[in-house]
């Protein structure tokens, strides 16, 4: 079976809800595709569902009844015979690194601990790295991703030390699964010139053991050694890239939203798509550092909306805080469990709300899009105070701002995001990852029951995403929506019951709500005459499966304008 999706009304074809406006348009133009005998999720709410979809080239010329699409259908026009089987847009990964997910496996040692990965030991973690030095030559780097200290027996995150005993010929990097910390071994410490007497840098924290050595543990502030790994190749990078959008399409991805980004990056997802694998589309958010060092496309004078239907750059993301399970979030209240005994700690922003309003007044007044990563209140207050006299000082109608995580936010918070326009997108996948040790160390049972108030935004009106922040956690739409809609956690508990949302308001944030989070509700999100041919089909409906099953509904085929990207193979139905 193929499958196709979105697209746009070509000649005298009139965009109308119902469908095309006559038989056929002038000069007998008639659809490439049409699928039909299915069950078609449009996600427009004026036609929710529809019997057939007609698609020509990369667009969507016909959404109606059988009869309307008929008219469409020539002695060329292949048929779709969906079988029953369930046709909706394509999902947005709608924060992610890709292609983060695709490099660490083929660059890097895969640390992560149940239910990701396997590992539940340091002497574990030891033991990968060691396997990866003894294929390594001597002297070059040897990193890893995804270790969990609130996962591994010894409830700790590994040392110089642990890292030295895989090898002290290989400088060795490796990166906490919230990105926010990484730990050293002693050669990559040397190297990066980290000794006892350097100073800890704004924002971050190089941990030291109780001599005043650096114990290897770096948070917020990995750059520091990471930045001396050495690029991977081109011929890697697109290994990379590969693997990674086989991980996407496989799961229903049909757009990215690479919340971060370098000049290289671009470089990397251009040449991929000259090469022809690039089977999916990109929006890319370039990090900013400081006030007044533009990033890559600053520098450039590129600005939102810029590039092509397959790479654009949509705005600017800005980070002010860290990760609430690596205790480097930034709360107005203390830790649950107080961080080395601290009762009064509350984690710590990147800079100033000084500091970031005056980069977030510079971005805004650029013209970008702005994306600002806040996990803590207390990050999320510094956020909107910024936004807000941004647009004080220059106001900008549907702006689009966004909070990338939004985990913490209070209900007045996202009163606030509506007054100002902001909106959030959810990393609503941590009530599953880590929502038992969100109520049980880092935040309480009061606290942690609110992680993503999906049903908050919902009451107030603000639209948002959910997303996988992918490497983070594995890109799974699905999950996502199984996640927003059951809330439970990986012992099975409901955590936050007043915060679950219905299927159809979860499938919205994957869909037509992140389109237009990315200014892309014309093109994307839903199928409609006039849209890009991106679909997924899945072999059970959504909005009509037990919620507990949601995660389980198979992929079947992704497409992406018109293309068929991938196809489940039978044997594995």
């Amino acid at each position: 079976m193929r499958v196709i999706g979105i697209a746009v009304c070509v000649g005298a074809c009139l965009p109308l809800v119902g469908g095309c406006s006559r038989s056929a348009p002038p000069g007998g133009l008639t659809a490439d595709t049409v699928y039909r005998n299915g069950v078609i999720i449009t996600m427009d709410p004026a036609r929710p569902t529809a019997a057939a979809v007609a698609v020509r080239r990369d667009e969507i010329v016909g959404v109606g009844s059988s009869d309307e699409i008929q008219r469409l259908v020539g002695p060329d026009t292949a048929i779709v015979d969906l079988g029953g089987k369930v046709l909706m847009p394509g999902f947005y990964a709608a924060h992610d690194h890709f292609p983060g997910s695709g490099m660490a496996a083929v660059t890097g040692v895969d640390l992560n601990s149940p239910p990701i990965g396997k590992v539940t030991q340091i002497a574990e973690v030891v033991r990968l790295l060691k396997e990866r030095a003894a294929a390594t030559p001597k002297g070059a780097w040897v990193a890893g991703r995804g270790y969990d200290d609130t996962l591994l027996e010894e409830m700790r995150h590994p040392t110089r030390q642990d890292l030295d005993a895989a090898s002290t010929d290989h400088p060795i990097f490796i990166t906490h699964i919230s990105g926010h910390l990484g730990v050293a071994n002693s050669l990559a410490l040397k190297l990066a010139g980290i000794t006892r007497a350097t100073k800890n840098p704004e924002g971050g924290v190089i941990r030291r053991d109780a001599h005043g050595e650096p114990d290897g543990v770096l948070e917020e502030v990995g750059g520091l050694v990471s930045r001396l790994i050495p690029p991977p190749s081109p011929e890697t990078a697109l290994e990379g890239i590969k693997w990674a959008v086989r991980d996407y399409v496989e799961e229903g991805v049909t757009t990215a939203s690479v919340t971060s980004g370098s000049r290289q990056a671009l470089i990397d997802l251009q040449a991929a798509d000259r090469a022809g694998i690039l089977d999916l589309r990109v929006n890319l958010y370039p990090n900013k550092s400081e006030p007044g060092q533009p990033s890559a496309v600053e520098a450039g004078g590129i600005v939102t909306g810029f590039g092509t239907r397959k790479i654009k750059i949509q705005g600017i993301k800005i980070v002010q805080d860290g990760s609430i399970q690596g205790y480097t979030g930034y709360l107005t209240q203390p830790y649950h469990v107080p961080f080395k005994g601290d009762r009064t700690y509350r984690g710590y922003p990147r800079r100033s709300r000084e500091a970031l309003t005056a980069m977030v007044k510079e971005v805004h007044r650029a013209g970008y899009q702005i994306a600002i990563h806040g996990n803590g209140d207390a990050a999320i207050d510094d956020i909107l105070h910024a936004y807000g006299e941004a647009l004080r000082e220059l106001p900008r109608a549907d702006h689009r701002h966004r909070i990338e995580h939004a985990q913490m936010a209070r209900d007045d918070q996202i009163d606030r995001m509506k007054a100002l326009g902001v909106t959030p997108s959810f990393f609503v996948g941590h009530v599953y990852y880590w929502g038992d040790r969100h109520r049980d160390i880092f935040q309480g049972p009061e606290r942690g029951s609110r992680i993503s108030p999906l049903a908050s935004a919902v009451e107030r009106g603000v639209p948002f995403t959910i997303h996988d922040d992918t490497p983070v956690t594995p890109v799974k739409p699905l999950q996502l929506v199984w996640d927003a809609v059951n809330r439970l956690t990986t012992s099975g508990q409901v955590l936050g019951s007043a915060q679950r949302i219905p299927v159809e308001r979860a499938l919205r944030a994957v869909t037509l709500d992140a389109a237009w989070q990315n200014f892309e509700e014309a093109t994307k999100g839903s199928i409609e005459v006039g849209k890009v041919a991106d679909f997924v089909v899945l072999g059970e409906n959504p909005l009509t499966v037990e919620p507990a099953r949601i995660r389980d509904i198979p992929v079947l085929e992704t497409i992406l304008g018109g293309k068929s990207v991938y196809k489940r193979n039978s044997a594995s139905e």
